[in-house]
């Protein structure tokens, strides 16, 4: 059973990490010109039946190798997605695996990458046991969530050959994301505590509260345990994965587990799943990047011959901001905590206008001690929830609009800026008013404003915390 606090966040956090859903189910793609084209079927996790196609040379030869690929982040992510990828590497001569990706239990806020693995590994048994294909040459590829469970499949089973990785991370889902979400508000000129502060906040929040699916997947201690040769490809305009931080995350992780057979590879021109791009990477092009392709069969051909890479890798291309570690909650930011401090906002900024307006139904109005006290319990409800409002409208949609943006802040960010430090400063001045008139404040007065000033007091480091209160 979920707890409050998961069904609120849940609520609030439901479009977080989401995804597009599609039906899987049995589809026939045609053969393209030069190739065969067979529907296959094959147990994934848990029993679940995928459906798949398997792409190759029409021409007879030798037992030939092959790879499964693995979509990325997505319910029920048709075949076809990866339709152009297989077609070419089929040209290269390889025999590929597609497959609808399953819908069963991945939603936006569940997935298991463990599921997701075993899925891929009966694509490399289905794959083993066709005709045309040499068992001992089937490998499996991954696109950018992908990336995280192809690894994780080879590290569990001998049965795969080798690893490629697309646009793939040696760092944790949250790294990841909060880094593509930091570069988006980046690049239309925000800066400060809202992309440093503010959005890794929410993401850990939903992290602990389990919104975030597979927030803190080990990808370095997969790696470690990676015996295969590997191939990391990324595009030079990636903007949802740190091209320049991941390669050398992936070389460390590699090396730890006694694993240097690996190459990386990098793309001028292209985006995150390496095809071209016409707009530095906000728009996928239907061409993958010249070489890509040539590269994979090359590549797949050279380490299933006895040939693997020793270390191979060119310089990374330069990203414009580095990813940082974004760690669990301690228990001082923990979810119960935030419920704690939400509950006293609401009791202690809600009941002093409340408590007023009562007196003054009834003829009992009491003079307040100041108007200092006002002011800090009308700005603080704005000041403590606004942030978090703001942070989730921003992950609402595929493109949100930050607003108009000032010395690198949006204006919103900057007028809940203002809110808080006008609520602390309130804070301030009520407690400096109470102090001077104590002797004439009665006793029920004194417990209303104690709470107020109470709730003024965790504004501090709740506003630390999401940022408001910090440049």
């Amino acid at each position: 059973m979920r707890t409050a606090t998961t069904l609120l966040l849940a609520l609030l956090l439901g479009v977080l990490c989401a995804a597009p859903s599609h039906a899987a189910g049995p589809g026939r793609i045609p053969a393209p010109p030069g190739l065969t084209s067979t529907d296959v079927t094959f147990t994934g996790a848990g029993g679940l039946t995928l459906h798949g196609t398997v792409l190759a040379p029409a021409a007879k030869g030798p037992p030939r190798p092959g790879v499964v690929l693995v979509t990325g982040s997505g319910a029920g992510v048709p075949r076809e997605h990866l339709l152009t990828e297989a077609t070419e590497f089929a040209r290269r001569g390889l025999a590929v695996l597609i497959y609808d990706k399953r819908s069963a239990g991945y939603t936006a806020l569940r997935r298991d990458y463990s599921e997701l693995a075993d899925d891929a590994l009966g694509g490399v048994r289905a794959l083993r046991a066709r005709p045309g294909v040499d068992p001992r040459k089937v490998g499996l590829w991954g696109l950018s969530e992908g990336g995280w469970v192809a690894p994780l499949a080879a590290s569990r089973s001998a049965e795969v050959a080798f690893v490629i990785v697309v646009g793939g991370n040696a760092m944790t889902p949250i790294r990841q994301q909060t880094w593509n979400e930091a570069s988006d508000l980046r690049r239309v000129g925000v800066s400060g505590s809202l992309v440093e502060r503010g959005k890794p906040a929410l993401a850990r929040l939903a992290g602990e509260a389990g919104l975030f699916a597979e927030a803190w997947f080990d990808a370095r201690g997969v790696l470690e345990r990676v015996r295969q040769p590997l191939l990391g490809v990324w595009g030079e305009h990636d903007l949802q994965t740190p091209p320049e931080d991941n390669p050398p995350l992936f070389a460390k992780a590699l090396k730890r587990g006694g694993n240097d057979r690996y190459t990386f590879r990098f793309f001028a021109g292209a985006d995150h799943a390496a095809h071209l791009t016409p707009d530095g990477g906000i728009t996928r092009g239907p061409e993958l990047a010249p070489g890509y392709a040539d590269l994979v069969g090359t590549w797949v051909r050279d380490v299933t011959s006895g040939k693997p890479p020793v270390a191979d890798t060119a310089a990374p291309p330069h990203q414009a901001h580095a990813s940082a570690e974004v760690p669990p909650l301690r228990w001082w930011e923990s979810r119960w905590v935030h419920l704690a401090a939400a509950v006293l906002f609401l009791a202690a900024f809600l009941a002093y206008p409340l408590t007023a307006l009562v007196r003054g139904v009834r003829g009992r109005g009491v003079r307040p001690v100041s108007r200092w006290a006002r002011l800090l319990a009308g700005a603080g409800p704005l000041a403590a929830f606004g942030p978090v409002v703001y942070l989730l409208f921003l992950v609402a949609g595929s493109d949100p609009d930050p607003g108009p943006v000032l010395g690198g802040r949006p204006l919103p960010w900057l007028v809940l800026q203002a809110l808080a430090v006008a609520t602390v400063a309130a804070a301030a001045g009520t407690a400096l008013a109470w102090h001077r008139t104590a002797d004439a404040v009665p006793r029920g007065e004194r417990v209303r404003l104690g709470l107020l000033l109470a709730a003024g007091a965790v504004l501090v480091p709740w506003g630390l915390h999401w940022g408001v209160l910090l440049p």
